[in-house]
């Protein structure tokens, strides 16, 4: 037989003990009121509690007597819980009661009726302050009319299946309650494994009888948290439950059932509480004291961790704060060794120096890719790429609108110098972690380490091509900044959008691209009110973000000298983008048509002599195409040079219609003469001679 099950059966041994010397109670109690009925004797109750001592005996003891021990209850308090428990366990103690207080009506438990039969009673038991009440071990069904003592009380389900042996979480805590258990049982890093070291010592150490202090678990990696989390409990031989904060209710007197709900599971239960409180706004605390969360952790005791993302100095319980990062750069090489087995080759270097990711991410991205179909062609480095790729999308939709890349360095027109410059930019984000971490970098420096640059020019000149150019060479994704969405007018909101940006983008390294980033980069104003004052604090907060951002940060503009100087000297590239010259705007209007769109007769030389930017030829190219599918002939001088007529208009520029004017060249050479266009006359080309017969023909 088991241990769990020789206590159990030691345990219903004790119940059928006390119940029966509860029934002889009971009766001797009706037999002293009553004429003519059998009296219990003095040896029949003796003997009936010895009976009950005796099975008190075993190791560990009944369940009754741990919840009394460990709740703090007198023995007329027990005495009490064991009344209220016994009318669910035995269905003569109802009667028993009835016959007791001489109505049938009353077939249960009263604290009036616990006074006359139980000796040494204690009025103090209906204090609210008392642990009976006070841990909810009993309900009181108290109409408004009827005295407290007399009115009807019952044992808590949860603590009656405690008393049986039934030993589960309460079912009003299990739907806000998520079990948090490692995935992995895989020793963490050494990094983290220090973290649990110095979390258990913390809790094993505090002083005996005070509360535990609160372990407030910083940063914005979750996952590594609560492997953090669920280890250090597993040492303390814990169940850790996570508990969303947004899910503690606002009223005062719900949140107080709740706590010492929780409270008393603790005190049956081996349970720590992991307090999710990520999504809380920071600004919108207040007074500490009053909000949800402070309350809860303030009124409860037991083994805490709460979730944020800074430290709150308003939190008015012991909090011991540690830094939860991501394993190092070279634990997550061993990690991807160990996950990809002989498949590893140079995939670990690869994928840690650009992805950073928690043990459990690692080990689903490997399985994934290890198990699933092989495509026809696909390399495993390139499958384990768009793996962690898929696994590192930030989820950016309201701060910021994903790029596909598709443009290459053959699409994109720059003097060398300037292209020179993207090609260090994509070359320092690919080699970064040779250079910071097997180089010695990072330990030199403590900040700087982040990759950013500054594209300057007029619009259309090429500054979103050359992000999707640089994108698409490092197989990153790439995201343009909403800066509507991030700048906010609500104090505090827009340091929380650039956060919750940086933060998300930061896994996958993927690159942010600030499009007209003057219009929130802007030069810092002098201090006149408190406007000027928070949006100089949002200034600086985004310049310190940068430099740790391990990704790369493109800022664009149109306006470089609207731009303050402290982005500039903590720029590590600055690219200007050049209005096209004649050689540039003619290499474009040769690569801006597809290979496969229908051209007919274009003069590259003439089109050059258009004075427009590169977006601004792409946006004639494609009405010119619209123009030639609509009539169904190919893409002509006359079609291109009417849609630059367009985009001059559009763009408010003067026009001189001999710029717009396209004759067909007539060559000397019959040969090399060019083709005259029939289409679309009557006819076609036998009707234009038969007109000139006949026209001929009218003349003789």
């Amino acid at each position: 037989m088991s241990e769990l099950a020789q206590w159990q059966k030691g345990n219903e041994e004790y119940l059928a003990a006390a119940l029966n010397w509860l029934r002889l109670v009971l009766s001797r109690h009706m037999s002293q009121d009553e004429s003519g009925a059998d009296a219990i004797t003095d040896e029949q109750m003796a003997e009936a509690r010895a009976a009950m001592l005796a099975a008190e005996k075993t190791e560990p003891p009944p369940a009754l007597l741990i919840a009394a021990r460990q709740f703090g209850l007198s023995s007329f308090e027990r005495e009490v819980l064991l009344l209220s428990t016994a009318m669910e366990l035995d269905t003569r103690v109802a009667y028993l009661c009835a016959r007791a207080q001489d109505d049938p009506n009353k077939g249960y438990a009263t604290f009036a009726l616990a006074f006359s039969i139980f000796e040494q009673p204690s009025w103090d038991a209906l204090s609210p302050e008392r642990p009976l009440r006070y841990w909810r071990l009993i309900e009181i069904n108290q109409p408004n009319v009827q005295p407290l003592s007399v009115s009807a009380i019952r044992a808590d389900e949860r603590i009656v299946s405690y008393i049986k042996g039934l030993n589960y979480l309460d079912d009003r805590l299990t739907p806000l309650l998520i079990p948090l258990e490692l995935e992995s049982r895989e020793d963490l890093p050494a990094s983290q494994q220090e973290l649990v070291c110095t979390i258990v010592s913390n809790l094993t150490q505090a002083t005996p009888g005070a509360a535990l202090p609160v372990i407030n678990l910083l940063g914005s990696d979750q996952a590594s948290k609560q492997s953090i989390a669920s280890r250090a409990t597993s040492m303390l031989g814990l169940h850790l439950y996570r508990l969303p904060a947004e899910l503690l209710p606002r009223q005062a007197a719900e949140l107080e059932t709740l706590a010492r709900l929780w409270q008393r599971e603790s005190t049956l239960l081996p349970v720590a509480l992991y307090l999710d409180a990520r999504e809380t706004d920071r600004a919108a605390q207040g007074d500490g004291s009053a909000q949800p969360i402070n309350r809860f952790l303030t009124r409860s005791n037991g083994v805490f961790f709460l979730d944020t993302l800074d430290l709150w100095p308003s939190l008015n319980r012991l909090a011991v704060a540690i830094d939860v990062n991501k394993p190092t750069a070279a634990e997550q090489q061993t990690a991807w060794r160990l996950a990809l087995g002989e498949a590893a080759a140079d995939n670990p270097e690869r994928l840690a120096g650009q992805f950073n990711l928690d043990l459990t991410a690692i080990a689903h991205c490997a399985c994934t890719v290890l198990a699933g179909a092989v495509p026809e062609g696909s390399e495993l480095k390139d499958r384990l790429w768009t793996a962690c790729l898929a696994r590192t999308r930030p989820q950016l939709d309201n701060l910021a609108q994903r790029l596909e890349p598709r443009a290459a360095w053959a699409d994109i027109v720059l003097p060398p110098v300037e292209k020179n410059l993207l090609r260090q930019i994509a070359d320092q984000v690919g080699n970064r972690t040779r250079v910071y971490n097997e180089w010695g970098f990072a330990r030199k420096m403590n900040r700087g380490l982040g990759i950013s640059a500054l594209f300057a020019g007029d619009s259309g000149t090429g500054k979103t091509m050359a992000a999707e150019v640089i994108a698409n060479e490092l197989r990153l994704n790439l995201y343009r900044i909403d800066l509507s969405a991030v700048v906010s007018k609500y104090i505090g909101e827009t340091e929380k959008n650039l956060r919750r940006l940086f933060d998300a983008a930061e896994d996958g390294g993927a690159i942010l691209f600030f499009d007209e980033a003057d219009a929130l980069f802007g030069k810092r104003s002098e201090v006149k009110d408190s406007h000027d004052r928070y949006a100089n604090i949002e200034i600086n907060y985004l310049l310190q973000r940068m430099e740790t951002y391990r990704g790369l940060a493109i800022l664009a503009t149109n306006v470089k000298s609207a731009l303050d100087t402290a982005f500039v000297r903590r720029l590590r590239f600055i690219v200007d983008f050049p209005f096209p010259g004649l050689v540039e705007r003619k290499a474009i209007w040769r690569g801006v048509f597809p290979p496969e769109a229908k051209t007919r007769g274009l003069d590259f030389d003439r089109l050059a002599r258009l004075n427009l930017t590169g977006g601004n030829i792409h946006n004639v190219a494609l009405n010119a195409a619209f123009l030639a599918v609509r009539s169904d002939k190919a893409v002509s001088m006359p079609l291109v040079l009417d849609a630059a007529r367009a985009e001059f208009r559009k763009l408010g520029r003067p026009l001189s219609e001999s710029d717009f004017r396209w004759e067909e060249p007539i060559a000397s050479d019959p040969t090399k003469a060019t083709p005259v266009d029939f289409e679309g006359v009557e006819g076609g080309a036998e009707g234009i001679r038969s007109d000139v017969d006949d026209s001929l023909g009218t003349i003789a």
